[in-house]
């Protein structure tokens, strides 16, 4: 029977369901010789429903590459959407991004894929902005609107580059976006190219969860400013929020209080994952709605 079946008979969770199965092989309470099921489509309706996205899709969890089988789904949501020829789709930075971008988007005739954020001065793949936006332009069969400026400067020069006709010409479809497509972060560094990036303390942010190209987020969807997001060259949340369509494509469970974070916020409306990560975030999910 399917996780899904078994927590509706119980009146439990579906992560519920599968976390006590785990433990209940772990100590040896039970040996399970069929295979666990949990329906994609089931899922995708019940986070949904959760949420309240507008569109989502979910992936069976494969033994490996998550995020580059992401690519799939994020594009059937694109054509879902029916962008008009033209239309402006932010891309943001990341892993997921990265890999959903490397493994291919679907055709948008004459659309502007436009930079999310400026740059910073890091070799890490996951970094290169810019060639994203080079990628999906090229992908969608439109055009790429770089942002030759740095994601962290002074104030002063922040609104500097901002002046700049050929920056104003990028950050000015931040107020126009048909679509973004982001990926979701860890609210600390895990890797040396993050740390040595973040030119922060990330740790000194209290409460938050997960970030949306650096725009930090609570488990409630607050807002949570951090010491030098003034200087930030990048699409702002209200910018993000009012994107018709604002995908997250993120994948792995220790990201599922992030993105809960991140749609409640609204900055993002649609969600590319996998079947872990979205029970991650049903249950969490239901404990709210127990508390």
């Amino acid at each position: 029977m399917p996780q899904v079946e078994i927590a509706k008979k119980l009146g439990v969770s579906t992560a519920t369901v599968s976390r006590l199965l785990t433990r209940a092989r772990a100590l040896g309470i039970v040996k399970i010789e069929v295979m666990d099921l949990v329906v994609p489509d089931e899922i995708t309706a019940q986070l949904i429903e959760a949420l309240g996205l507008k569109r989502a899709a979910v992936i069976d969890t494969p033994s490996t590459g998550v995020l580059a089988a992401l690519a799939a789904p994020l594009g059937n949501l694109l054509k879902e959407e029916n962008l008009a020829k033209g239309a402006t789709i932010g891309i943001g930075w990341g892993r997921a991004v990265r890999e959903v971008i490397q493994a291919g988007l679907p055709r948008i005739p004459d659309a502007r894929a436009v930079a999310l954020n400026g740059g910073l001065q890091q070799s890490a793949p996951h970094f290169q902005i810019n060639e994203f936006v080079r990628q999906a332009a090229e992908q969608f069969g439109g055009t790429a609107h770089f942002l030759h400026a740095p994601y962290l400067s002074s104030v002063e020069l922040r609104d500097a580059f901002l002046s700049d006709p050929v920056v104003k010409e990028t950050s000015g479809l931040w107020d126009k976006l048909d679509c973004a497509i982001v990926g979701i972060g860890l609210p600390h560094a895990i890797n040396p190219p993050e740390a040595s990036a973040a030119t922060l303390n990330e740790q000194s942010i209290g409460g938050a969860v997960g970030d949306v190209i650096r725009h930090y987020v609570d488990r409630d969807g607050k807002l949570l400013p951090w010491e030098g997001e003034e200087r930030m060259i990048a699409a702002t949340p209200a910018q993000l929020q009012n994107a018709g369509l604002s995908i997250g494509v993120a994948a792995t469970i220790e990201k599922a209080a992030g993105i809960v974070g991140a749609v409640r916020s609204g900055m993002i409306n649609a969600l590319v994952t996998d079947t872990s990560t979205a029970l991650a975030i049903l249950e969490i999910c239901q404990e709210k709605a127990n508390s």
